[in-house]
């Protein structure tokens, strides 16, 4: 059996997490294959959209991609929020809040948000957010083990404050920690640690 390939890499802000640009009007996007020469049959797992940043672990084994991706292993992001976000906003998104998906409605699982304080000290956007002119804005962190379209961004805006930037941070037990935009680490397996979900 041929050896699978494996890596980990901090996806920057203003990729796409694909490798082949299928759609003509997307001609200029920037493809994870800009980052390094990947083996034939790479995938990311999961995706992080254009404007997302962070954690995406990257392999050319199906199996491996169908284990992460399973709500037994779970997604971390860092958001930066619109406002001062409320405790019963952080409540309503930690006990399940209804958002749209694909045009029909759809009750998001419990998931562990709380604030962030202090505030992550990422490296700023390429393209600039906004300045402190247009008001205050706070940080949490989000936990989920689910993965719908655009899912903590849709979140975030059903209970008041909009996405200004997000950051994935952890995908089970493999953290993002130093790991800086645009850098690829290859490893031999991924030791995903995985949560008990016998209580959902």
């Amino acid at each position: 059996m041929d050896k699978h390939s494996h890596f980990i890499i901090h996806k920057p802000f203003g990729f796409l997490s694909q490798f082949v640009n299928n759609q003509n009007i997307r001609r200029n996007k920037r493809l994870l294959g800009e980052l390094r020469d990947f083996p034939e049959g790479i995938m990311a797992i999961g995706r992080l959209d254009e404007d997302s940043e962070g954690l995406l672990l990257l392999t050319t084994d199906g199996k491996e991609s169908e284990a992460v991706r399973s709500k037994k292993v779970e997604k971390e992001y860092y958001v930066q929020v619109d406002g001062n976000i409320t405790a019963e906003a952080i409540h309503q998104l930690e006990t399940g809040i209804e958002i749209s998906i694909h045009k029909n409605k759809y009750k998001t699982l419990p998931c562990n948000t709380y604030l962030l304080d202090p505030i992550p000290n990422f490296k700023p956007r390429i393209k600039k957010i906004r300045d402190d002119r247009h008001g205050p804005t706070s940080w949490i962190s989000v936990t989920l083990r689910e993965g719908k379209f655009r899912q903590v961004r849709k979140m975030t805006a059903a209970v008041g404050f909009p996405t200004l930037r997000l950051m994935r941070v952890r995908i089970g037990n493999i953290k993002l920690d130093t790991l800086q935009a645009g850098q690829v680490i290859e490893v031999d397996k991924f030791n995903i640690q995985v949560s008990d979900t016998s209580n959902d």
